[in-house]
């Protein structure tokens, strides 16, 4: 249970898994009382804001499948858990809105491969989740819909853009929940909540039903309410997909593990994520969580990544240019909203003036500026040459001999809805985490502690398709901080 929001807080997800598998439970019971918590925490529109979309009798006719796989013999790994999904992966039978007017009433066609792996291995979906629109914003603000608010203070945001997500698994409404990251938008909420977030290494999860944002950096991650269930997700979802090309060939090995020793592991601590200018309680819990590693026998070793203070404006250079393009299809003529005016080119204006928020449409004007032909080599071109040297730096450090880099997830704890009317200040909230989408590598968010009340993130960062040993220290961390990770 997370300190703060009372005794209705979710199981951890194998518990109701083997309480579901040996018949102690319900799969019914368990939607029950999902839905008794939701309620609790008011986690629609009158409330967290955290729920686009839920519907109890379908969540029920789940429950019947489920409750007959288990009396079949064939209980999955996910038996009865039920999970909410961010409104930017399509789901069969329910909205999938991206958190925009534009597709406000449009129902998908299929299902994303994440969804359809979830639900083959017994989990069921209980909610789509408020997100900003098209996952552009660091809040959960810039929702068509309203923004989410923060599960222990609503004058505060969630983080985003999956803070719908977030919220929902913060509360304890369910143990799992799906994200999508482009920048840090499941790390970012992961931290703001006091929850785990993991971005998997590109090309590990499939972006099969994933509504691309800026293709390149898009993953779909999960939050879980402890490592040992943002591992079990995971394990559920990863692995190779014929539907998407991008998705790598490679065994999806065990990441659940118990606290163990870190003799042997060598821990990077990269300065520049250490400026002088941080959060002096952000740098006070990474610094204890870091003794904490050492007297787990891991070996703690500074190091630098160089480029690291080019990321954020080769981040909002490259994503908004694959964003445009991305967005382009959203016409009038093939999904949702269709706004009718003076010919072929006035319902492509209204349909999208009348259907994109002002944060979608800013990313759309900034990434058509540097794709075009007079701009293209000195804005996106030379952000892409960058880009490569931001990954380099990641590559030299790790054939060093360090096996994990740990950072501060944010520069600051949740923020008061509405204090950053700046983009720029905006953009700056995922300072710390999107390197990690530049370069491609694995990343999670654990929880280190409290910053006035407010939970904090630190952050472990891998070689690509080191995921294992991510959690590896992880757990381990997360086992020696114990409820003062809470505090």
């Amino acid at each position: 249970m997370i300190d703060g929001l009372g005794d209705g807080a979710a199981l951890a997800a194998a518990a109701i898994r083997d309480a579901v598998a040996n018949g102690v439970r319900s799969p019914h019971e368990i939607v029950d009382a999902a839905f008794e918590r939701a309620g609790e925490v008011r986690a629609g529109a009158d409330g967290l804001n955290a729920f686009l979309w839920s519907d109890e009798a379908a969540a029920h006719n789940e429950a019947d499948g489920v409750t007959t796989s288990v009396a079949a013999g064939k209980a999955g790994a996910l038996a009865g858990v039920p999970v909410v999904i961010k409104d930017n992966i399509a789901t069969l039978g329910s909205p999938t809105t991206c958190g925009s007017r534009i597709l406000e009433h449009y129902r998908s066609p299929f299902e994303a491969t994440v969804v359809r792996r979830l639900r083959e291995a017994g989990a069921i979906v209980i909610a789509k989740t408020n997100l900003d629109e098209f996952a552009m914003g660091s809040s959960t603000e810039y929702s068509s819909f309203g923004r989410t608010k923060h599960p222990f203070n609503h004058a505060l945001v969630p983080g985003g853009s999956s803070g719908g997500s977030a919220a929902a698994v913060a509360a304890g409404i369910t143990p799992i929940g799906l994200g999508s990251e482009t920048g840090g938008s499941v790390r970012q909420p992961a931290a703001f909540c006091g929850i785990v977030g993991v971005k998997p290494t590109y090309g590990r999860v499939s972006r099969y039903g994933l509504v691309a944002f800026a293709s390149s950096l898009d993953q779909v991650g999960v939050l879980g309410i402890s490592v040992d269930d943002a591992a079990l997700a995971l394990e559920v979802i990863a692995g190779r997909d014929a539907r998407d090309a991008t998705t790598i060939d490679r065994e999806v090995v065990n990441y659940r593990m118990p606290a163990g020793s870190l003799d042997g592991v060598v821990i990077g601590r990269p300065r520049e994520y250490f400026p002088p200018q941080l959060d002096h309680q952000i740098a006070e819990h990474c610094e204890r969580a870091l003794e904490h590693c050492r007297a787990l026998g891991a070996k703690v070793r500074d190091v630098s990544l160089p480029s690291t203070n080019l990321a954020i404006p080769v981040y909002y250079i490259v994503a908004p240019a694959e964003a445009s393009s991305n967005l382009a299809r959203f016409d009038g003529v093939r999904y949702g909203l269709r706004v009718t005016d003076d010919g072929l080119r006035g319902m492509y204006e209204a349909t999208r003036s009348n259907g994109f928020g002002p944060e979608v449409t800013r990313r759309i004007l900034l990434g058509t500026y540097v794709l075009s032909a007079g701009y293209y080599d000195a804005y996106y071109a030379k952000a892409m040459h960058v880009r490569s040297l931001i990954a380099r730096d990641f590559a030299a450090v790790f054939e060093s001999g360090v096996d994990v880099l740990f950072t501060p997830t944010t520069p600051t704890p949740a923020f008061p809805a509405g204090s950053r009317t700046d983009p720029y200040d905006m953009y700056l909230s995922d300072i710390f985490t999107v390197t990690a989408n530049l370069a491609g590598i694995p990343a999670m968010s654990l929880p280190i502690g409290r910053v006035g009340g407010l939970p904090v993130g630190g952050q472990i960062l891998a070689p690509h398709f080191a995921e294992r040993k991510m959690f590896g220290v992880a757990r381990a961390l997360e086992g020696a901080l114990g409820s003062a990770a809470h505090r």
